[in-house]
């Protein structure tokens, strides 16, 4: 996944994030709830154009782009879950 790709997941907004003014565990958790939304999001509209598409009133080309979409959103996702449990496994790890 390109890096393009990945700050279309990132939350936008209009001025540029000051760095000591936010604290890292609210920056950490608001991009994770905004990747699990966006996913979720992807996951809806695939569900949308598949129902549409069952209804005659859609296009099958445009269906597949959506469920595609949802399936490399979840992957993206999952991939992510995954390295933070082997990141936080490997925290439990280290000598104290």
């Amino acid at each position: 996944m390109s890096v393009n790709a990945i700050s279309t997941l990132l939350p936008s907004s209009g001025a540029a994030r000051p760095a000591a003014a936010e604290t890292p565990a609210s920056g950490f958790s608001d991009l994770v709830k905004h990747l699990v939304s966006h996913t979720e999001g992807s996951v809806q509209a695939a569900n949308q154009a598949v129902s549409s598409m069952l209804d005659q009133s859609a296009d099958v080309h445009d269906a597949m782009i959506a469920l595609q979409q949802a399936d490399l959103a979840l992957q993206f996702t999952v991939q992510v879950r995954n390295k933070l449990v082997q990141a936080y496994q490997e925290i439990m790890r280290m000598p104290v």
